[in-house]
């Protein structure tokens, strides 16, 4: 790295150094329940800049601000009366935690920050780092994932290192996020809330307090929120996603073949390497070991990968959703054969 600094975020010192460091406009990469963030001060547009160019993100992928307090939410957005109920009902079920909410801006917030859109998405995060880095830093940060843009999303610092490096002001170390997937996406931007990402809280959950959401109706090739372009989360290797867990590809004999299982697989002696997500079939641990488990698979050498479908109920939908944005091939047809 360029400043040789990966910190430990649960001392003082580092935290105060972190914290100074986005005031003068650097970046700082945080842990937070979900995936590690890269992180600037969300007012500086400057700041915001190098998050774009460390990233490589086009300037057309909005960001996430990341706040600490109620307070700063109604500093820099507007909510009408219509969706006020709703809207707390969920800051309040759901603050700190994996919620983004996308809502009218104010004009505090600089443009690079939200492509140029009238809306901006903003969440608490639940991590006792992130939300003392926000503290002292006394202002919002604007945080994408901190990994080189469209690549598998980083759940470690080391991941953090290995992706942007010298890129990287400092690097606070928070160990392993608990969730491994990122924030659920509700937007009250245009009438009924509209889910616009899938992610770590299930939106079945959060129809529990406000009714029902919408699930579709926006168009990907302009995001409104992260994690909406159609190639995304994606490894280096050609992955596939298989029909069917019981789907037993068809190998050319020189390849080296990778499987991402969600158990354990059948014909688990036919790939060089598996990656088990749980052992036991739990869901919650395989969102928590999804993107390690492809980044470690990712940097064996494979010739191709292969990934296991899992129920779309729960978290499952979000898992679902990044496997779909990282297969070069949606469906397996091309190799059908089972045994």
């Amino acid at each position: 790295m360029r400043s040789r600094q990966l910190l430990s975020g649960d001392k003082p010192d580092h935290m105060h150094l972190a914290a100074r460091m986005i005031q003068s406009g650097g970046l700082v990469a945080f842990p937070t329940e979900t995936v590690y963030g890269l992180g600037a001060d969300a007012l500086n547009p400057d700041a915001v800049e190098k998050i774009f160019a460390a990233k490589k993100r086009p300037a057309f992928d909005p960001l996430i601000i990341h706040i600490a307090e109620l307070e700063t939410l109604m500093s820099l957005v507007m909510i009408d009366l219509q969706h006020r109920a709703l809207l707390m009902a969920l800051v309040e079920s759901f603050w700190p935690g994996p919620l983004t909410l996308v809502l009218p801006r104010r004009s505090v917030i600089p443009d690079v920050v939200t492509a140029g859109l009238p809306t901006v998405a903003i969440r608490m995060p639940a991590h006792p780092i992130a939300l003392a880095l926000i503290r002292e830093a006394g202002t919002p940060i604007a945080a994408p994932s901190a990994n080189p843009f469209g690549y598998v999303s980083p759940t470690a610092a080391h991941h953090v290192v290995e992706g942007l490096g010298d890129h990287v002001d400092l690097i606070l170390d928070g160990g392993a996020c608990s969730l491994g997937v990122e924030s659920t996406i509700i937007s009250f931007a245009n009438g009924s809330p509209r889910l616009l990402r899938a992610g770590s809280l299930p939106v079945e959950d959060l129809e529990e307090i406000i009714g029902p959401i919408l699930r579709h109706g926006f168009d990907e090739a302009w995001p409104l929120s992260p994690g909406q372009l159609a190639r995304h989360y994606a490894t280096r290797t050609p992955l596939y996603l298989l029909p069917t867990s019981e789907a037993i590809p068809r190998f050319v004999p020189s390849e080296q073949n990778g499987l991402l299982a969600f158990a354990p697989p059948r014909r688990q002696d036919l790939y060089t390497a598996v990656e088990i997500l749980s052992p036991t079939g739990n869901v919650q641990e395989a969102a928590h070991n999804f993107f390690a488990a492809l980044r470690r698979l990712d940097g064996q050498g494979l010739t191709q990968l292969w990934a296991e479908p899992c129920s779309e109920d729960g978290i499952g939908m979000a898992i679902m959703d990044r496997l779909r944005r990282c297969a070069v091939q949606k469906v397996n047809s091309h190799y059908p054969e089972k045994d």
